[in-house]
């Protein structure tokens, strides 16, 4: 360094220290003195007290924050593995499994720039919430006709549901329901948006650990499952809610293709030509009666805990009506429906065509399809139906070909309604004997659906002397000293024990009937309509309901002797079991059959 450097240096650095000695020889303020000479005062905070709280405040929102973060994976995780029946929700394996879903949508998601990460995770989320609403619709549905919710065709069913509440709860407790459903709804798609929301904002800050963990969570779920890997018997590599969209994108495919199928499987009718002195001939003079029992299915007379006072029922019915000259033949049908939808196994009985959905059912009322009614009407018979649950007019009437439709308004009745069911089968019973079954009438054939085994099964109307049903007024102090639906559907064994006694009425009711009021010309077919729902029935129940023929005329049963049913009311468990549409031309068949009838029926079932 030169000389003239040097100098220069020194003589800036003499210059500084002169200033700063020229500023501390000013003089203090008064102020300026007393605050140095007084000392701290006591209220002062120091900087370390300070900086506590701070600290404490960041580590509280630091816990919550992983909090919130655990809380949204393990709902996401929940919603992944949800299974859509609940019996499945008590195996611990569905806990203990791998989604690999999570994995795939992380993955992707981080690898978008910005703001579309929130845009796509929010949609991802929303759209994850609405499969739980759907997964917990077919919770319902799986509980009450034992499949899944059709998004195509079931919406109409609940209005039914609704229905069914109002009749359970009541009106109040109804649209309570109504409400929270709405509200529990909005709250699953907005937690299940946001949690995804905040897994992706927790992601992209941590973006190589959570590339490193999408990649083996990945890789581990394909060795799960390529080796098969299984925990409680359930695979540990769980796609469930992929496959379940798949499932139900077919199953959305199917709904749209099936008014097609429907098409060509109702335009196939072997009988649609027949002449009517071709149809039913040995029947003529007859009085036929199909009567539907709700409800009534085979569990009710298999099952342990249903069936030892149903089966004494038909048992003794059996030998009383023996007595009364009635033999009896019994058999099974396999439903068109489970748990509900009554009005899909009439059609489904009565019109030989499988009605299993609604679209179906409207499909089919716009047809000419030939209907058991239509042919008995084309063969001379008096047709009338006799609906005790229709509170209102029934415009289906003229497709199914009745002469004169009876309901709930026009029969009479002044007593009390039974929850769902508007008068007891009794009453119904006794109606018809003294209104269309007096002396001197014409032929005739009454499709009569009773409801007194209906749900909720609560109060149940009790058995009287049939000289005392009159117009009803009788069921007033009845239905008072019956059980209400609160008291029993706490409880499935109780709901189960009152099913049973509501089935136990309704078939002393037709038994009793049949031997006080049937005669030469009497021919009754009563049958189940569907299954009860599984709080009664339990996992694993078929479709499967009785049907018997009964005719004091042996000529009658000779007619179906190669049909293989048991004789008596309660069929054998090995009894042939035909698809319920297929009835409707092994009847006309048996009993007039045409003589170019070429359509195949499907063989028993077992």
């Amino acid at each position: 360094m030169s000389g003239s450097v040097r100098e220069a240096l020194a003589a800036r650095f003499r210059r500084a220290s002169k200033a700063e000695a020229a500023v501390e020889a000013e003089p203090k303020t008064d102020a300026e003195a007393a605050a140095e000479a007084e000392p701290m005062s006591e209220e002062a905070t120091p900087p370390e007290a300070v900086a506590g709280p701070a600290r404490e405040r960041g580590r509280v929102r630091r816990i919550a924050g992983h909090v919130l973060t655990v809380s949204a994976v393990v709902l996401v995780f929940a919603a992944l593995i949800m299974p859509n029946v609940i019996s499945r929700l008590e195996r611990p394996g569905t806990y203990l499994r791998l989604p690999i879903e999570g994995f795939v949508a992380v993955g992707l998601i981080i690898l978008l720039p910005g703001r579309w990460k929130r845009i796509v995770a929010g949609v991802l989320g929303a759209g994850l919430g609405l499969l739980t609403v759907l997964k917990t619709i077919d919770m319902g549905f799986y509980e009450t006709l034992n499949r899944p919710f059709d998004l195509v065709l079931d919406w109409v069913l609940l209005d039914d549901a609704q229905s069914f509440l109002k009749d359970t709860v009541g009106d109040a407790g109804a649209k309570g329901a109504l409400v929270g459903v709405v509200l529990l709804i909005a709250a699953i798609l907005a937690l299940t948006s946001l949690a995804a929301m905040r897994i992706t904002k927790v992601a992209a800050a941590h973006r190589r650990a959570t590339t490193g963990t999408a990649i083996t969570g990945t890789a581990v779920w394909l060795v799960m499952l390529m080796l098969g890997v299984q925990v409680f018997n359930i695979p540990v590599a769980a796609r469930s809610s992929a496959l379940y969209v798949y499932d139900r994108a077919g199953a959305v495919k199917a709904g749209l293709r099936d008014e097609k199928d429907f098409t060509r499987e109702a335009a196939d009718d072997a009988f649609a030509n027949t002449p009517g002195d071709q149809l039913l001939t040995g029947l003529r003079g007859k009085d036929v009666f199909f009567t539907f029992i709700e409800s009534y299915g085979r569990s009710a007379i298999e099952d342990p805990k249903l069936a030892r006072g149903t089966v004494d029922v038909l048992n003794e019915g059996t030998e009383s009506l023996k007595k009364a000259g009635f033999a009896a033949k019994s058999g099974f049908l396999a439903s068109s429906t489970y748990g509900g939808n009554s009005w899909l196994a009439h059609s489904t009985f009565l019109s030989g065509v499988w009605i299993n959905n609604q679209q179906r059912y409207r499909n089919l009322m716009a047809s000419d399809r030939l209907t058991m009614t239509m042919a008995f009407k084309k063969a001379g018979f008096d047709t009338v139906s006799v609906m005790p649950g229709a509170t209102r007019a029934f415009p289906e009437g003229s497709f199914y070909g009745y002469n004169r439709v009876y309901d709930s308004r026009n029969t009479g009745y002044v007593g009390p309604k039974f929850s769902w069911a508007p008068q007891p089968d009794q009453y119904t019973m006794s109606w018809l004997e003294k209104n269309l079954h007096e002396p001197a009438h014409a032929p005739m054939m009454v499709e009569m659906p009773l409801v007194s085994s209906h749900t909720p099964w609560a109060p149940i109307p009790q058995f009287i002397d049939w000289d005392d049903v009159g117009d009803g007024s009788v069921y007033k102090q009845i239905q008072k000293e019956g059980k209400q639906p609160k008291s029993i559907w706490k409880d499935p064994a109780k709901v189960q024990r009152e099913y049973s006694r509501s089935i136990q009425y309704t078939l002393t009711t037709i038994t009793s009937w049949l031997e006080r009021y049937g005669d030469e010309n009497t021919v009754m077919v009563f049958l189940g309509d569907h299954q009860a729902s599984k709080i009664v029935t339990g996992e694993g129940a078929s479709h499967d309901v009785p049907i018997t023929i009964l005719a004091k005329d042996k000529t009658v049963l000779d007619k179906v002797a190669d049909w293989g049913w048991t004789d008596g009311l309660k069929p054998d468990p090995g009894a042939p079991v035909w698809k319920m549409n297929d009835f409707r031309d092994r009847f006309l068949t048996a009993y007039g059959p045409s003589s170019d009838v070429s359509r195949a029926l499907s063989p028993p079932q077992r």
